[in-house]
C-alpha cells in the first residue's frame, strides 16, 4: 500500500488538531506537517523542495490570512515544481462560485469541513481517492 504524504494549511487550531488526529490514525496517509496559513505552506514546500521531500498532496483550509485556500492554490500552480500536486481545498461554507473558481484554478477537489469522526474518516478516504486516480493517469 502507497503512503501519501500530506502537507496540511489551516489556521484554526481545534480543526487542525482534528486533522493530525485522524490522520495519525491512517496506514494510508503520513501528514509531514501542518501550518497556519498559506504563505507560511509556500515556504515550507520551499524548504522542503530543496530537500526533494515535497507532499502528494496538498490540503488548504479556504479561510486563512495571509493567503486564503484560493489564493494559496493560484500561487501553487502558478509555479512548475509545484504544478504536479494534487491540492484540494476545504472550508466550512462551500459555495458553487467558491467550488467553480477552485476547480477552474487547478483544484483536484473541493469539500465541506466535515462533522464528526465519520465524516473526518469519508473526507480522508475521498482525497486518498482522488490521489490515487490521479497517479494512476500519470
Amino acid at each position: 500500500m502507497q503512503v501519501s504524504k500530506v502537507l496540511l494549511a489551516e489556521d484554526d487550531f481545534d480543526d487542525r488538531m482534528f486533522f493530525e488526529t485522524f490522520v495519525t490514525g491512517r496506514t494510508d496517509m503520513l501528514l509531514l506537517g501542518a501550518v497556519g496559513n498559506g504563505a507560511e505552506l509556500i515556504e515550507t514546500l520551499h524548504l522542503r523542495n530543496t530537500v526533494h521531500e515535497l507532499p502528494d498532496i496538498i490540503i488548504l483550509d479556504q479561510n486563512m490570512p495571509r493567503l486564503n485556500g484560493l489564493e494559496t492554490l493560484r500561487l501553487l500552480k502558478s509555479k512548475e515544481e509545484y504544478t504536479h500536486i494534487p491540492v484540494i481545498i476545504y472550508s466550512t461554507y462551500i459555495s458553487d462560485n467558491l467550488v467553480e473558481s477552485c476547480l477552474h484554478s487547478g483544484a483536484s477537489l473541493v469539500l465541506s469541513k466535515p462533522d464528526g469522526i465519520d465524516g473526518y474518516k469519508a473526507m480522508l478516504d475521498k482525497m486518498i481517492t482522488v490521489v490515487s486516480i490521479k497517479d494512476q493517469s500519470s
